[in-house]
């Protein structure tokens, strides 16, 4: 890939969240020098002391203004407002590097930081933090998503560099495909944090307990075969075409959820179509299938 180690850096974290302790944190493992952070909360003020010990909390202006590599690290509906207000303030310079690490954006959003001169990249951890020591570990073991201006190799290869920093696996993330890439993501990881608390629930409802302990080795099992075998790990009677079964999940949950069977019923049907097509359910099994999903409740 030809990444090569960017020089020591001035490090400025805007803000201490759960995700930006942590890449500051990988940061100066590498070597980087953290200068500063901003955060108010006492959640933030917490997480610094634990990820960024010794480094001052400062306001955000005075964060960007004395770093050479500024992460914005801020919820993705107002990294816009923050970075056309850090703009105003005159905290950009040239040859600053500016990092956002929001999925759903890519480098359109640091326009106004890109019109003083900056590098502006766009960098997304893909994992989950909870904003712990752990996360640190957790993120050399994943991947970061990458974008930069199109066509700038050198932008291209900053952003590589300071992911393998982190102990990450860079992945090119092209600016127009960001939005569906991050709601694939949030699709996949935050609608499978509903499915098995949804499943823990309705068993512990059910008077079975531990349920966590119960559904461990299940779930593991079946997120690993999906990953490994895509739709040919499909189990379960909607890929065998037992739609009796079918049709009594739905009345049992019905009596105790009826919005579960709703999200039951619609992700069933997902689960009949990708099974037909991957040769499991024969077409009349489909359609035994489906007739009993789309039958009035």
């Amino acid at each position: 890939m030809g990444v090569g180690r960017p020089a020591r850096l001035a490090v400025g974290v805007v803000s201490a969240g759960r995700v930006g302790s942590v890449v500051g944190a990988a940061w100066a493992a590498a070597g980087h020098h953290l200068v500063a952070a901003s955060g108010v909360s006492r959640a933030s003020v917490r997480r610094a002391a634990a990820l960024l010990p010794d480094v001052p909390l400062l306001p955000p202006d005075e964060v960007v203004t004395g770093a050479d590599l500024a992460l914005l690290a801020v919820p993705d509906d107002v990294l816009a407002g923050v970075v056309k207000g850090l703009a105003a303030a005159g905290c950009f310079r040239p040859g600053q590097i500016v990092v956002h690490t929001s999925g759903a954006h890519g480098v359109g959003v640091l326009a106004p930081a890109a019109e003083h001169g900056v590098l502006p990249l766009a960098l997304h951890p893909v994992m989950t933090f909870t904003g712990r020591t752990e996360d640190v570990a957790r993120l050399a073991a994943g991947s970061v998503g990458v974008t930069a201006a199109e066509g700038d190799e050198a932008a291209w290869s900053v952003g590589e560099a300071l992911v393998v920093e982190m102990g990450a696996e860079p992945v090119r993330i092209p600016e127009q495909v960001r939005p569906l890439y991050h709601a694939a993501l949030a699709h996949g990881a935050n609608h499978l944090v509903t499915l098995v608390r949804d499943c823990v629930d309705t068993l512990e409802r059910a008077g079975i307990r531990p349920a966590e302990r119960l559904v461990a080795p299940l779930l593991s099992a079946a997120l690993d075969n999906a990953l490994r075998h895509g739709d040919r790990a499909l189990t379960g009677p909607v890929a065998r075409g037992d739609v009796g079964t079918v049709r009594a999940h739905l009345r049992e949950l019905g009596a105790v959820d009826p919005d579960l069977a709703e999200t039951y019923r619609r992700l069933a049907g997902r689960t009949a179509r990708r099974a037909a097509a991957a040769g499991l359910l024969a077409d009349h099994a489909v359609r035994d299938v489906l007739a009993i999903l789309e039958e009035t409740p």
